[in-house]
């Protein structure tokens, strides 16, 4: 009778553990084919709401009349009006740089699921149900850094005449957390902050010396 016991409770746990195993093995399935693809999306989603962030923090700095390309940069010019030299206001440029990752860095910690929360519909028949269904929650963690760099670019906007633009470059490292775990998201994004068309020859090279660009 002992005997017919013990079988009877090893054929039990021999249950148990099939019954764990095919609840354990769909589920680890799913998470091999479906992680990845969580994480993806989400980084994806994450980069496209920073752009957007960082594109509306400058419109509205420009909005606001703050940007303005005669407080940003002075052009000397000589006594026939061919302009000579490009004077950058450094600290002008400065300011707009902190003011607009302030906002971006605050803005970006604050993005709650619906902005970059990830569709169900995108992962299952994305054809049929993207963007639909609940989302899975991805959430920024941190901002680790944030940095803005500013660039020229000269083009010929006509005959003689230059159109000069100032071009702002921001990169932003951030941790992000979904179903799958965290994940490091690097993304940058270049924004035109201000531009004026420039009458005269085009010149044919820039020498950056102090702030200064001066045409050759």
């Amino acid at each position: 009778m002992a005997i017919k016991y013990r079988k009877i409770r090893l054929r039990r746990r021999w249950m148990v553990v099939l019954l764990l195993l095919a609840l354990l093995v769909p589920v680890a399935v799913m998470r091999m084919r479906l992680f990845p693809m969580v994480e993806e999306l989400a980084v994806t989603r994450v980069t496209n709401q920073t752009a957007r962030l960082i594109n509306d923090a400058i419109d509205a700095q420009i909005r606001d009349g703050v940007v303005d390309y005669s407080n940003m940069v002075l052009l000397e010019k000589d006594d026939t009006g061919a302009v000579t030299a490009l004077k950058t206001n450094i600290s002008e440029m400065n300011a707009l740089k902190t003011r607009i990752l302030d906002t971006v860095n605050e803005e970006i910690l604050q993005l709650n699921v619906e902005e970059i929360g990830v569709p169900i519909g995108n992962l299952l028949v994305p054809a049929l149900f993207s963007g639909r269904g609940p989302y899975l929650p991805v959430k920024v963690l941190t901002v680790r850094s944030s940095e803005a760099a500013f660039s020229n670019q000269f083009t010929q906007a006509g005959i003689n005449q230059t159109l000069h633009q100032i071009i702002m470059t921001i990169t932003i490292d951030m941790t992000i957390v979904t179903p799958a775990g965290t994940e490091q998201v690097d993304t940058s994004s270049q924004v035109v902050v201000a531009e004026t068309v420039i009458v005269g020859t085009v010149p044919e090279s820039y020498l950056a010396i102090d702030g200064v660009q001066r045409t050759t």
